[in-house]
């Protein structure tokens, strides 16, 4: 029985419901109808599929020696391509100069950027995968130009049905007919390695997608590379790039290798399935492996509509979350997720539909990524220069303090409007000379994650021109950096929290502060809550010190409370010394009991307790009415001491209120809590002992 025909749905989206008044049409006369069909890549380049099946085979994996070997042999073909590829862009700049001369650019803006996208398509998938890339940045590109190349992410012009259904049957070796009850007689989509399909499977009834591989994108790919793997060589030579530019080519070659092969992208949907489909509002469709070949791919069918199209803010936010934990917490990332490969399902979920691109990104390097963006937000140039080093963009031998100060001038103005507005294509764009001038270098694997955190910014800021894709990544990096029990992590925390002993309590305040704003509730999307109420800040960071997560900064936290507790005692008994010398006639002046550092710690402390007790703006006007903080001021220790008493009803009176929060908590974690104290008492009397017998021996 042939298969029925579903009707043609619309390429901008995947329809909800599909409609079934179908057509019962024998596959012949579908051969018939498409046997005329040409697309234009296969009419213009044509030619570039003349590969043997030992070339063909020789080419599964990525490799620019075997590349090379091939077109050694076949010098006629090689002179064609780089002659098509010459004129063809040739004429399209010689054009828009003319436009130029002639003051007429901005009336044929619309039409260059038409004949640009038909040319990239007639080029092939290299190009349009580089178009692609581009396509993806609304703040880079001008609205024409992005019109037309966003077209190239699933509109391009379909290749003959006729060989779609070919190669189904060949690949999958069975008629179509005993595949699917049900197909659309005409592509859904098409990109530029392949075009989708509708179907319903005839065993079990399930409406599916089957991708079908477009004829010669091997062999065309293959040449392509060659030639811009030699440009990039003579471009590195001419221009004195420190990048190794054919090792970037390298990297995204590889990748476009394994795309092509679509049992790899099978597998790389089935493993990105197992690490993000369970994550809140982020689907995964499943693959089905048992119709899936090299050129054939048979997955779950997808209800929805482009993210980009739909402006769901929430879901920019569910997709950040995602590739939040795609770099930095699984490094198995998604390494095209160009705005057609991201939907919006009818469910209001974030679906990700395409898994041929992705990369790889290494522990050693997810752990300096997350270092250089903490020391970025927290203006610690220095570290971000040895950060760079570690991440392979500078040499070792570059001179440390040269680059620190050129960092300083490129991001100080960046970071200085908060780590919320930090704009992720801002920071790539001032960076430009400072790269060129301390010889920065671009790794390979490098290349792959910019792209992706690029192109995120790119979607969101269609829907938001405000948006900040670093500035809401970065509450999970705050969030993994108390939490992970990484030694690299833990040492970097206590290196940020710490500067030539001092406890800095400002970074530990920004770090909790962000960190509570590391969630994708929608109403916290919608809402978007400047400050939260001292009861629930106080509730979210008392419970995370308790747990285990939060274990490191609980021990960080009881070692400061003894230490300013302590200080506390040594003011206290400053205080009643100073008292008792002014009313006992005939006595010299009191000698104070604390050093320079009991000061600090006594600023500390107190700088802890408004934090715990969420008065920050009476913090505030505490320490300026005071002259709190000021370490020159002789009578700190003592202003501290007395004038926190004058605080000290509206302090407590916080404390209780939000320690009525203690019963709230779950059985285990008050069991934890109770054991705070002999802790504390510990740690004091040791710290009390070791003064005494540092003062009765020295």
């Amino acid at each position: 029985m042939a298969p029925l025909l579903l009707p043609s749905s619309p390429i901008h989206s995947f329809p909800a419901t599909p409609k079934l008044s179908f057509r019962s049409k024998p596959r012949p006369i579908i051969r018939a109808a498409a046997g005329l069909e040409v697309d234009s890549f296969t009419k213009k380049s044509g030619y570039l599929f003349q590969l043997s099946a030992f070339e063909a085979e020789s080419l599964l994996d990525y490799s620019p020696s075997r590349i090379a070997a091939i077109y050694r042999r076949k010098p006629l073909i090689l002179l064609r391509r780089l002659i098509q590829v010459g004129t063809t862009f040739g004429k399209w700049f010689g054009v828009r100069y003319i436009d130029n001369l002639m003051e007429r650019s901005d009336q044929m803006f619309k039409v260059r950027a038409a004949e640009l996208r038909k040319i990239l398509v007639e080029l092939g998938p290299a190009y349009i995968k580089i178009a692609q890339a581009v396509s993806s940045r609304p703040d880079l590109i001008p609205p024409s130009y992005l019109d037309e190349l966003s077209l190239l992410q699933d509109r391009i012009t379909p290749f003959s049905t006729e060989v779609a259904l070919d190669t189904i049957e060949k690949e999958l070796g069975l008629r179509i007919d005993e595949l699917f009850s049900e197909i659309s007689p005409k592509p859904v989509a098409a990109a530029s390695l392949g075009q989708v399909y509708q179907a319903r499977l005839r065993r079990s009834g399930q409406v599916v997608a089957v991708k079908v591989q477009r004829p010669g994108v091997q062999a065309a790919i293959s040449l392509d590379i060659l030639i811009l793997r030699f440009l990039a060589g003579v471009v590195k030579k001419a221009g004195k790039f420190n990048t190794d530019l054919q090792a970037v080519i390298d990297e995204w070659a590889s990748s476009l290798f394994r795309e092509m092969d679509y049992r790899k992208e099978a597998d790389n949907g089935l493993k990105f399935r197992r690490l993000y489909g369970g994550l809140k509002d982020v689907f995964v469709p499943n693959i089905n492996m048992e119709h899936t070949t090299r050129r054939v791919l048979v997955m779950e069918w997808v209800e929805g509509q482009k993210l980009s199209e739909v402006k769901d803010l929430y879901l920019v936010e569910v997709g950040v979350y995602c590739s939040f934990n795609q770099l930095l917490e699984n490094g198995f990332y998604h390494a095209d997720p160009h705005p057609g490969n991201l939907f919006r399902t009818f469910d209001g979920k974030l679906a990700y539909i395409d898994f041929g691109m992705m990369g790889e990104f290494k522990q050693e390097f997810r752990e300096g990524f997350i270092e250089a963006c903490l020391h970025l937000v927290n203006r610690d140039f220095d570290a971000l220069s040895k950060d760079f080093v570690t991440l392979g963009l500078l040499p070792p031998t570059a001179e440390k303090e040269a680059v620190t100060k050129a960092l300083t001038g490129v991001f100080q103005d960046a970071v200085a409007k908060g780590v919320r507005n930090i704009s992720f294509g801002d920071l790539l764009g001032n960076l430009g000379t400072t790269m060129y001038k301390f010889k920065f270098q671009i790794p390979s694997y490098f290349s792959l994650v910019i792209r992706s955190l690029a192109v995120l910014e790119g979607i969101a800021i269609s829907s938001d021109p405000n948006y900040k894709v670093l500035g809401s990544t970065y509450p999970w990096i705050a969030k993994k950096v108390l939490t992970d029990s990484s030694p690299q992590l833990k040492s970097s925390l206590q290196a940020l929290l710490y500067k030539d002993g001092a406890f800095r309590i400002d970074r530990l305040e920004s770090l909790l502060t962000e960190s509570l704003r590391a969630r994708t509730e929608k109403a916290l999307v919608k809402i978007q809550r400047e400050e939260a109420n001292s009861r629930v800040v106080f509730k979210e960071i008392l419970y995370f010190t308790l747990t285990e997560k939060g274990s490191f900064v609980r021990e960080i936290l009881i070692e400061e409370f003894a230490k300013g507790l302590d200080a506390l005692g040594l003011a206290t008994l400053d205080s009643l010394t100073s008292v008792a010398t002014t009313r006992i006639p005939f006595t010299g002046s009191s000698v104070s009991f604390m050093s320079k550092e009991d000061m600090i710690n006594l600023r500390t402390f107190h700088h802890l307790m408004f934090l715990l007790a969420g008065l920050e703006s009476n913090k505030k006007s505490f320490e300026e009415v005071n002259g709190i903080g000021n370490p020159n001021n002789n009578q700190s220790a003592y202003l501290e001491e007395s004038s926190l008493l004058s605080y000290q009803p509206a302090l407590v009176s916080e404390i209780l209120a939000v320690l009525s929060i203690i019963p709230e908590l779950p059985p285990e974690l008050q069991q934890q809590l109770l054991r705070l104290p002999a802790d504390l008492a510990r740690r004091l009397i040791s710290r009390a002992s070791a003064r005494t017998i540092q003062r009765i021996f020295l």
